[in-house]
């Protein structure tokens, strides 16, 4: 906007006048202060009361609280006044000694009598919190013990009959030490590389280690029902929690020592909102005995025991075989002798009950219905929310994976059908389920770890009844590990086999069937797995196996623990681990 020299001038004496009137104001305030400054200072000096209870009682609503200095007392200064220097413990975790950034605070590294604080362990003035995990070879039947069984054995010595000889790292002695004080049982310090052969190979032995050492050849045992890889975790009552303190020297602040030094180190190596859990499940086929007895005894009841379970995890993965259709009639199913399937739409609750996510397309009965009924399907689930994958409305879309992050950690799902029969694979322009190229798939698990996605392969297989995992499906399970896949997951198989760990990923060639109605058909299919993986950060930790069996052909219950050791056993004793392909 433009203005004529009349307006100018008028806009400028109208700016003079406030500034005289602000000026003014200002000299005003200035004087105020000072006499309310000289005002409280003689009260200071003539009132200073000798008895504070009388005078609070007599005044009690007018007292302020007060904080009456020692006459020994130092002066408070801070940090910045002078140069902070500070000793690390050697002993401190790799991990924390790494995320320090003294320069950063304005700090410096010193030797131990020259520094102004030490970062120690201890309790004294916590800065940093520090998570151990009790650790065994992965396949171990015990899942938990009493902490005052692993204390005993490293203070009193006292036997245990979990384990025979405990190892640690040397960059973790001194932190349990910190705890406990010298151990006086089977324990020994050993070089932090060594600590998984050394376990592995000799019988008995588990180990301590910190949270960020966990890989998924160890199994993590929760003491006192408490394990950092779930989601339930209480660091503050946790019997492996090795305080970080920051002690001062020579009476200097501490507490602003450690609000300047807070922001430049790890304040604990478990952070809750980094932990991401995704849990994967076997066969579901909301059909023929298990449709009866939901329309009998409700449509949710499959998920009353396991549900809450399921709904815990970031990403609940189903395999969902059978599609929706809206002209399904009862759960009884057509052409029954040729195995033709359908689900009425109401049966969705269940899979909503459950906390779906991720819905995997690889099933040969999805065209079972017709190419409508698999047009619905994915309607349906998108109408929900859910993501799906290994299927799609043609080839193009079956191809997509489904690319998630969740608590900084980047997942990818990929799925595709290895069964022989192609009938229901998708086309340019059919609906359908993604058929195996081997090609492709190593392929687009390499691209997508290119892209910081961690990938989870799920397969539709040939169907064995029987644990040990198969020549053909190790050999396709091994293409994927060596593409760079960190998961590699059987949905195929309606009872449970073997499982394998290699260097890069977990392999378990079936978990055997969730909502179906198997039971009773053979011994191995009344049980199956949920397998729940853990990651942190972006690196996956491992797999914690859920055991279940079932009644009524609907609801998967969890086993007692007698019935879950024999099963992990059997699982043990068919699995191989980190073998080469024969």
């Amino acid at each position: 906007m433009r203005y004529n020299s009349a307006e100018r001038y008028t806009l400028k004496r109208t700016h003079n006048r406030i500034m005289k009137k602000f000026k003014a104001l200002q000299n005003t305030l200035i004087l105020m202060l000072a006499a309310l400054f000289l005002l409280s200072a003689c009260g200071a000096l003539s009132s200073a009361p000798t008895n504070l209870a009388n005078t609070a009682t007599e005044n009690s609503s007018k007292v302020t609280p007060t904080q009456v200095a020692s006459p020994t007392a130092t002066p408070t200064h801070t940090p910045t006044s002078e140069v902070v220097s500070v000793y690390v413990d050697p002993n401190l975790p790799a991990a924390f000694k790494d995320s320090l950034q003294l320069a950063a605070a304005g700090f410096v590294l010193a030797e131990s009598e020259n520094a102004t604080a030490k970062l120690t362990f201890g309790s004294e003035a916590p800065i940093s919190t520090w998570i151990y995990a009790l650790v065994a070879p992965f396949p171990t039947i015990t899942d938990g013990i009493n902490a005052t069984e692993l204390q005993a054995f490293w203070q009193e010595a006292s036997p245990t009959v979990y384990f025979d000889r405990l190892i640690l790292g040397q960059s973790s002695d001194k932190a349990i030490e910190s705890l406990w004080g010298k151990p006086a049982g089977t324990v020994e310090v050993h070089a932090d590389a060594d600590l998984l052969n050394l376990a592995w190979n000799t019988p008995g032995t588990w180990a301590i280690i910190p949270f960020e050492e966990i890989q998924p050849r160890w199994k993590v045992i929760a003491l006192d029902e408490q394990s950092p890889l779930h989601k339930d975790f209480m660091p503050e009552s946790y019997p492996l929690r090795v305080p970080i303190s920051l002690v001062a020297v020579d009476s200097k602040p501490t507490d602003a020592i450690a609000e300047s030094l807070k922001p430049n180190l790890a304040q604990t190596n478990r952070d809750a909102d980094k932990l991401a859990t995704v849990i994967l499940t076997g066969v579901t086929a909301l059909v023929r005995g298990t449709a009866r007895e939901m329309e009998k005894l409700g449509i949710t009841r499959p998920a009353d025991v396991i549900g809450p379970e399921l709904r815990d995890a970031d990403i609940l993965h189903i395999s969902n075989e059978v599609p929706f259709a809206e002209n399904c009639g009862e759960p009884a199913p057509q052409n029954i002798d040729k195995l033709i399937f359908c689900s009425k739409d109401e049966y969705v609750e269940l899979l909503k009950a459950v906390g779906t996510d991720v819905v995997e397309l690889t099933g040969d009965h999805f065209e079972d219905w017709g190419p409508e009924a698999m047009l619905h399907t994915l309607e349906l689930y998108e109408e929900l929310g859910w993501l799906y994958y290994g299927g799609g409305r043609n080839l193009e879309e079956a191809k997509k994976p489904v690319k998630l992050e969740v608590n900084s950690t980047k997942i990818a799902f990929l799925g595709c059908n290895a069964k022989e029969t192609t009938y229901s694979n998708a086309t340019e322009d059919k609906p359908g389920n993604l058929r195996c190229d081997w090609d492709y798939m190593s392929a687009e698990v390499e691209n997508l770890r290119d892209e910081g996605y961690l990938p989870i392969v799920t397969f539709q297989h040939n169907e064995y009844y029987v644990w040990e995992a198969q020549s053909q499906l190790r050999e396709d399970f091994h293409r994927m590990e060596a593409a760079g896949a960190v998961i590699v997951s059987g949905s195929q198989a309606h009872q449970p086999h073997a499982i394998e760990i290699t260097d890069n990923a977990v392999l378990h060639y079936g978990l055997g069937n969730l909502f179906f109605d198997q039971y009773g058909l053979t011994l191995d299919t009344d049980d199956a797995f949920i397998d729940r993986h853990v990651f942190y950060d972006g690196k996956y930790l491992g797999v914690e196996l859920l055991t279940i069996t079932f009644r009524d052909f609907s609801q998967p219950l969890w086993m007692d623990a007698s019935a879950r050791a024999a099963m992990l056993e059997k699982l043990f004793s068919v699995s191989k681990w980190n073998m080469p392909i024969e």
